[in-house]
């Protein structure tokens, strides 16, 4: 009997990818629609591409243009282009299902998915409402949700609350790694964040003296951070063990320097926001000031609830700002954990899945 084929889509790879992999699992075939650069301009391969053929995925590539807060008429051209790439590609593989995380990239599929009648799932991961998957809402049968909060910004018969989907190593009782000395961990996205990397640099000489400081620096080939950061290792001397970096930490690492982490700086995206939620992490937010919505203010605002944090923006950003951050939250004593995450997403998004196919 041939194999059901799951198309995965959308701007948020890390959770969705749990998912997929746990649709390829249960025996269904997985194909996954992206991005394979981490932006037009930089031809660096992106970390989603990376992490997905890493696991084996069958991956497709599409180009695409962005509506939200676009006036450029090329985007509208790339976008109609999107389309037909989008249509070539469900017309070769007929799924029977396209399971979407937002993002721009997943609006060609969905809404061409919906012509062809291919239902469609959408999960939104973030507090408030991506333009993505608003526009999206009328095409799809089942809009997921990660918050309650979510729940006003769509349609209210088809959203159901499921949580976001995490690693499985994330709720292993396994011991932590104990660095010595305490470690902290900079995580900035998929890409990394120039902005930070910038005020970060000149603060490693100081940190290591007192800090293991692990650095996803992102691959960016224009800004050239991961060739600044070999650099000041390099200057470093006797403490340059003391520094690790690289471009980005796939998932199993990354979630051992998580769970490890005595602080942690990172943006406020929402796959992160929730981990740092589960595990009660010092964290310092520094939200990206451009994302529709302001969601990711809105995401550092309800994980402080959780978390023992503190939030500085991108406009307040320097060296001595970021040191500053450091050195009042680093000896400040974490509040207990909630326990009031959902942990079992994926499974009930599983659920779901197996219901409409």
């Amino acid at each position: 009997m041939k194999k059901l084929t799951i198309i995965f889509t959308g701007g948020h790879h890390n959770s969705t990818l749990e998912v997929a992999l746990a649709a390829r699992k249960k025996g269904y075939q997985v194909i996954w629609i992206g991005h394979k650069f981490t932006s037009r301009e930089d031809k660096s391969l992106s970390a989603e591409f990376k992490e997905i053929t890493k696991n084996n995925i069958k991956f497709l590539e599409l180009k695409t243009g962005k509506v939200y807060k676009q006036s450029n008429p090329l985007e509208y051209l790339k976008i109609f282009l999107g389309f037909i790439q989008s249509f070539s590609y469900l017309i070769k593989f007929k799924p029977s299902l396209i399971f979407s995380s937002g993002g721009f990239i997943s609006v060609p599929v969905v809404i061409t998915g919906w012509i062809l009648g291919i239902p469609s799932i959408t999960h939104e991961q973030t507090v408030t409402a991506g333009w993505a998957n608003k526009a999206l809402s009328p095409f799809v049968k089942k809009i997921l949700l990660t918050h309650q909060s979510s729940k006003k910004n769509f349609p209210s018969k088809k959203t159901v609350v499921v949580g976001l989907p995490i690693r499985k190593k994330l709720l292993e009782k396994t011991p932590v790694t104990h660095f010595k000395p305490k470690l902290l961990y900079i995580t900035c996205g998929k890409q990394g964040s120039h902005v930070i990397n910038s005020s970060l640099f000149p603060l490693i000489p100081q940190l290591v003296k007192k800090y293991t400081v692990v650095h996803q620096t992102g691959s960016n080939s224009k800004t050239k951070d991961i060739s600044k950061a070999r650099r000041v290792k390099k200057s470093l001397g006797e403490y340059s063990d003391r520094y690790i970096h690289a471009p980005y930490f796939f998932a199993d690492q990354a979630t051992d320097y998580l769970r490890s982490a005595h602080l942690v700086i990172s943006r406020a995206g929402a796959h992160t926001t929730y981990e740092l939620c589960l595990l009660g992490k010092r964290v310092i937010f520094i939200p990206i000031s451009w994302v529709s919505h302001n969601e990711q203010f809105l995401n550092a605002k309800l994980a402080a609830t959780s978390t023992t944090s503190l939030t500085l923006k991108e406009k307040d950003l320097n060296p001595q700002a970021l040191m500053l951050a450091i050195k009042k939250l680093s000896p400040k004593k974490l509040k207990p954990v909630s326990g009031t995450v959902i942990t079992n997403a994926t499974q009930r998004i599983m659920t779901i899945i197996n219901e409409m196919v």
